[in-house]
């Protein structure tokens, strides 16, 4: 079989890129089409770096060759993209987010993300507009956790730009990376291309009014912690820990680098999880496998709120790994435990938008610091 790049690019004719009114042919974006036998390569060209407008071209292409040319092509796409560089965004605020909780912790394993899915249906059952932002780049877990694994974000039309309508669960908007990459693929990115594709995610979708977008961020102290923050004026962030000596120690760092004074964004409070086991059929016992009341000594220690204690349940692991969330499961004691934790959230929100000013952004000076510009 010989393919006709002529019929080809007539095909193509057919296809718009996302954003832009002439078809992708018209507009230059084909800047060549190459056949080999039963093989053709579309050299495209795109003055947009969003992955979704990227991801949408070349399933188009891919698309409409195998139903107008021939179901049997074997289709390669090469997408280059020449955009003029933008500089950095610094602290630029989303209209009609009200509060940004960043959800952290000082490191891997603690069940940062299940507090996060939980807190959020809680917040969304108690009638606030919730978002929630996986920018656990290198390990996303929400599309997992809110039984979305399979979808992927669509292209739309908000007054004449083309944003990313961000998925939707149990009345909650959620983007991750994890709706870009296929399941078992591994994101191998340096700090700025991660920092990017999550700028994109912020900015670049249409989020609508929400009353608490929550960040789930990765474990640590790092890059993706400071582009975040470098990015978004944040309301307050939340740590979590287990109670253990190793886990806390990391804890403490956490909170450390949002209460530095060149970052100074408000800890809400810490969250102590894997608090203590209560068997099903001993309902009354609690043991304390990793020590007892860890982070809420750590707490008092550095004069932050203790938010509250998350036992450790099966029936937690089971709903996140299901794909709903543990908080769902009305009049149950797991409900009511996120329930009592959520509260607190609120409460603390409430008393740091009473009497702090808004929070900065920050913005990088030297290699070694950074200081704050533009408030929320």
């Amino acid at each position: 079989m010989k393919l006709d790049r002529k019929e080809i690019l007539k095909a193509l004719e057919t296809i718009t890129i996302a954003g832009e009114g002439k078809n992708m042919v018209e507009s230059g974006a084909v800047s060549n089409v190459l056949t080999f036998g039963d093989e053709v390569v579309v050299d495209l060209v795109l003055h947009t770096p969003a992955m979704h407008i990227k991801k949408r071209a070349e399933d188009d292409i891919k698309k409409t060759i195998h139903d107008l040319i021939s179901a049997d092509a074997k289709v390669k796409v090469n997408i280059k993209v020449e955009a003029p560089e933008k500089t950095e965004i610094k602290g630029r605020a989303i209209p009609g987010i009200k509060n940004i909780i960043a959800v952290a912790s000082g490191k891997g394993g603690v069940g940062k993300s299940t507090v996060t899915a939980n807190l959020a249906v809680k917040l969304a059952k108690m009638g606030f507009k919730v978002g929630v932002l996986d920018a656990d780049v290198y390990g996303p877990s929400m599309p997992i956790m809110f039984d979305v694994e399979n979808e992927k974000p669509v292209s739309i039309n908000v007054d004449g730009k083309s944003k990313m309508k961000p998925i939707e669960s149990y009345e909650i908007k959620m983007l991750s990376i994890g709706f870009f990459t296929a399941p078992s693929q591994a994101v191998i990115w340096r700090g700025p291309m991660a920092a990017k594709a999550l700028n994109q995610m912020i900015f670049d979708a249409d989020w609508g009014e929400l009353d608490f977008m929550l960040l789930d961020l990765p474990p640590g102290t790092g890059d993706i912690h400071l582009s975040i923050m470098q990015s978004l004026p944040i309301t307050g962030a939340v740590v979590v820990s287990t109670p253990q000596a190793v886990a806390l120690a990391d804890a403490k760092k956490g909170v450390s680098m949002f209460m530095q004074d060149n970052i100074n964004v408000p800890v809400l409070g810490i969250i102590e999880n894997m608090a203590y086991f209560t068997p099903e059929e001993l309902p009354n016992n609690k043991y304390y496998i990793f020590g007892q009341e860890g982070a809420k000594n750590l707490a008092q220690d550095l004069n932050v709120p203790f938010l509250g204690e998350v036992p450790i349940v099966q029936s937690i692991r089971e709903a996140g790994d299901y794909g709903r969330p543990a908080a769902l499961q009305t009049a149950s004691p797991i409900e009511a435990v996120f329930e009592e934790i959520t509260r607190n959230v609120v409460q603390e929100t409430v008393n740091r938008n009473e009497s702090l000013p808004a929070t900065e952004a920050i913005k990088i000076t030297t290699m070694a610091g950074c200081s704050a510009v533009k408030k929320n």
